[in-house]
């Protein structure tokens, strides 16, 4: 599956550079299209701000504030298209915006806006808004804060619940259309020879080995790397001198932070889109995998954008804001069950409100700054991935003179793409229920779609592949003897927080390593190194992104992370 010395020798029309949703998305129009694209990850595919959204593929409401009007008709078409397309993945999901007399907008600007998203949206298959007087309102929502309320307004948007899986089926898309994917695989260097690009310099991550990517005259380089996309422009060399391939800044990141809980007193059964009393900001009360996730806070960030973790103060405003909605919630530190956070991808400016700056995307031609080969993405979101991939291959395309071929994408549904009433589910049930749960069969087809057979299958081989990892989750082995034979897989990070959301539902996932591993040694060729060294990046994984600062300081290091060295398990 990483034939380097391959690589080396295929001419590909497309190299791609990051494999969160836009790459991911790039890379599939691509293939399906008759190209031939090659894509480079230097961590796990959606390993990124892909993976750190609130999990939502919506129409961009807020956006109509800032006139962008465009913006919103293309997200809302875009939220259309994949609830066709992948409807395992992205579902309806009503949304109910409280309306204050001390907010910033009064209940006549809600619901025109409302009227406007409705139009905009005049092709959608969801039902459109309704507007709730106060009264009927605090019938509904009895729970919500009722001070100062004027009205409220309801409509529907889409969530993905598994954003995760929605970026690896484009990548598994893309390679069964013929796309060479690669993840951790960095790229080093970008030699150039006069105005373009001549070879890509890379490293595996994995073992260590370099290799190049010969970038020929009827090659085009994309650099989708979201938050990187200036980094990776700066790795361009002039013989042994450096040539960075841009003049000018062109990422300006914010950083969104989330927090998810359990259900709480007076949980609303629908998502809430809230404005913060302390500071205006718009934020999110979700429904998620049977919890609630809050987010997102939306903060200048200059930091490390490989560690990028919520701070207490994100946290506390997070749990404060739910608090003054829902009063009875009481939410406090010690209900957070996970944290994340990751950068936006905006574009760079310098004195702007961070939540002014556009949302809409820009493909940046290097041309004008001396790089005739190369195109960046600045900007790009969950729900338009698939318009970028779109416009990227259309542009790459006129850069190399080719003819532009209609895009299968707009209709092409993703490999998992399967419906509740499905006959496929209920054949599923009748061959191995007596090997597995009717509650882990319909969740293997919760996450996977159409491709839980194939998980499924994995058992008739290999009968103790059906025991699920612990009591309390319908999560069974097959899943991680899947996830490294079929999904690109390479540790138990890429398996409990990509693969799965194992990670984000259970104690950070640590109960279900020992498990995961002993199947890993049986059916994957693990050893004892390699599941000790797996072990213990999992743990710094955790610490330095999802556990919060205010527990890891509270707490006894060992008592949060326990023992999980294999000699210690046995």
């Amino acid at each position: 599956m990483r034939d380097f010395q391959a690589i080396q020798t295929t001419a590909y029309d497309i190299v791609i550079i990051g494999g969160g949703i836009n790459g991911a998305g790039t890379a599939r129009d691509a293939a399906l299209r008759g190209l031939k694209p090659l894509l480079i990850e230097k961590n796990d595919f959606a390993g990124g701000t892909t993976s750190w959204s609130t999990r939502l593929v919506h129409g961009g409401l807020r956006y109509l504030e800032y006139f962008e009007f465009h913006l919103v008709r293309e997200s809302l078409r875009e939220r259309e298209i994949l609830l066709q397309a992948a409807p395992h993945l992205v579902k309806p999901i009503q949304m109910t915006i409280p309306i204050y007399r001390d907010g910033s907008r009064r209940y006549w600007e809600i619901q025109a806006g409302m009227l406007l998203y409705d139009i905009l949206s005049f092709d959608k298959t969801l039902l459109s808004h309704r507007m709730l007087s106060a009264t009927k309102f605090q019938q509904h929502f009895r729970t919500a804060s009722s001070d100062q309320l004027t009205g409220a307004a309801q409509y529907y948007d889409g969530q993905a619940e598994y954003a995760e899986r929605l970026c690896l089926e484009n990548i598994r898309s893309a390679a069964a259309a013929g796309a060479t994917v690669l993840n951790y695989v960095a790229v080093t260097a970008i030699p150039c020879k006069g105005d373009r690009i001549s070879a890509l310099t890379c490293e595996d991550q994995l073992t260590g080995e370099t290799f190049d990517v010969p970038i020929g005259p009827k090659t085009v380089v994309v650099n989708t790397s979201g938050p990187w996309v200036d980094q990776v422009c700066q790795l361009g060399r002039q013989g042994d001198r450096p040539r960075p391939m841009t003049k000018a800044r062109k990422i300006g990141g914010t950083k969104g932070s989330h927090i998810v809980v359990d259900a709480f007193p007076g949980a609303p059964d629908t998502a809430f889109y809230v404005e913060a009393r302390t500071d205006g900001r718009p934020f999110f009360i979700v429904p998620w995998l049977g919890m609630y996730l809050i987010g997102t806070t939306d903060l200048r960030y200059e930091g490390n954008l490989d560690r990028v973790k919520a701070d207490n103060d994100e946290i506390d405003y997070l749990l404060n804001e739910t608090n003054r909605i829902f009063p009875v919630a009481d939410l406090c530190r010690d209900d957070v069950k996970f944290t994340y956070s990751g950068v936006r991808p905006l574009p760079y400016k310098e004195s702007s409100k961070a939540g002014s700056i556009t949302r809409d995307h820009i493909l940046f031609d290097h041309q004008v700054d001396g790089i005739q080969n190369l195109i960046s993405l600045i900007g790009g979101k969950l729900t338009t991935y698939r318009q970028v991939g779109e416009e990227m291959v259309d542009k790459a395309c006129r850069k190399l003179q080719r003819s532009i071929p209609p895009s299968p994408a707009r209709t092409v549904p993703l490999p998992g793409a399967i419906r509740p009433q499905d006959s496929r589910i209920g054949e599923a049930i009748a061959h191995y229920e007596a090997y597995v749960s009717r509650e882990s069969i319909h969740h293997l087809f919760k996450v996977y779609g159409a491709l839980a057979t194939e998980v499924l299958a994995l058992i008739d081989d290999a009968p103790d592949l059906a025991e699920r990892l612990i009591p309390e989750l319908p999560d069974i082995r097959a899943q991680a003897v899947y996830s490294v034979q079929a999904e690109y897989a390479h540790t138990l990070v890429d398996i409990c927080r990509r693969r799965t959301t194992l990670a984000m539902r259970h104690n950070y996932g640590f109960d279900v390593l020992p498990a995961i591993v002993e199947t890993l040694m049986t059916h994957c060729g693990w050893d004892d190194d390699r599941c000790n060294q797996e072990l213990a990046d999992y743990a710094t994984y955790m610490t330095d992104n999802c556990i919060p600062d205010y527990a890891i300081a509270a707490s006894d290091q060992a008592q949060l992370l326990p023992s999980l060295s294999m000699a210690d398990r046995s």
